[in-house]
């Protein structure tokens, strides 16, 4: 159950209206990078968790406040939109050379919404939650949040310097802030679950190829060439149950054959041919 305050979660002030940073804020919106994806991504987790439900409600909150994002976001689309032209006529006479249309507004605001945001990207695309993450393992979803949150602040910070209006600075000041803790909180999530690795650390790994589940190979035909060398490719692994290597690779299986097409394939005759 959800339950709605009508004041936004953070203050949203627009001084100086901008159409084209409104069609920019719709990234954080509906791109991959944004406040559905969070959001969806979360609620999705915590509605198919098992286990400790600690952790289901912490998704929970989160989903919640995602969603409080999303209002912030479209409020601030709508109030840059508010001195947006409404016609081609009324662009071309405020600039004739290129106006807001040719400057990179985007014609949906227009013609879709009637000034307000949409819930897509700055493209337009329409979210299509392609990039909704909710595995129903817990460390794998950590992981994927963390991720969402790191590309959704880098978003977020490249936002902040596209804009000098005050007001839009301090809710990308905001949302920055609450990026930065969610990704802490996963963080700290996967620290308390200790040694997660490898994901899913329930299989039998006696079960694995012993010969290359820590065998960091190298594709390289030149022999003057070195495969990259660090970390991953001597010493201990990072989960502690084994030692890296590198080693090259050579072809383990056959070439395939999947003999001649069948009748009515829709295949060439010589395909059919012995």
């Amino acid at each position: 159950m959800f339950y709605h305050d009508r004041s936004l979660q953070f203050e949203v002030r627009v001084e100086r209206p901008d159409p084209r940073f409104a069609r920019a804020l719709q990234q954080a919106i509906g791109g991959v990078e944004g406040e559905i994806r969070v959001a969806l991504q979360y609620l999705f987790q915590a509605w198919g968790g098992r286990g400790d439900t600690r952790y289901r409600n912490l998704l929970l909150e989160t989903g919640a406040e995602e969603l409080g994002h999303i209002e912030m976001l479209a409020t601030a689309v709508a109030l840059n939109l508010e001195k947006a032209p409404l016609s081609l006529q009324e662009d071309m006479a405020a600039d004739p050379v290129a106006g807001s249309v040719m400057n990179g507004m985007d014609l949906r605001h227009i013609l879709s919404t009637g000034l307000a945001a949409l819930p897509s990207d700055a493209n337009g695309v329409p979210f299509d939650a392609s990039h909704v993450y909710a595995t129903g393992n817990i460390a794998a979803d950590m992981l994927a949040n963390v991720t969402a949150e790191s590309s959704g602040r880098t978003l977020a910070v490249r936002l902040f310097h596209m804009t000098d209006d005050p007001g839009m600075r301090e809710m990308l000041s905001f949302l920055i802030a609450r990026d930065t803790m969610h990704q802490n909180q996963w963080l700290a999530v996967l620290e308390e679950l200790g040694q997660v690795h490898p994901i899913p650390n329930s299989f039998p790994q006696d079960q694995e190829n012993q010969e290359f589940n820590y065998a960091f190979l190298s594709f390289l035909r030149d022999d003057t060439l070195a495969p990259p060398e660090g970390r991953w490719s001597s010493g201990q692994s990072i989960d502690g149950r084994g030692e890296f290597t590198t080693r090259p690779m050579e072809p383990q299986g056959q070439e395939p054959d999947l003999g001649k097409a069948r009748e009515g394939s829709g295949a060439q005759l010589e395909q059919m041919e012995e």
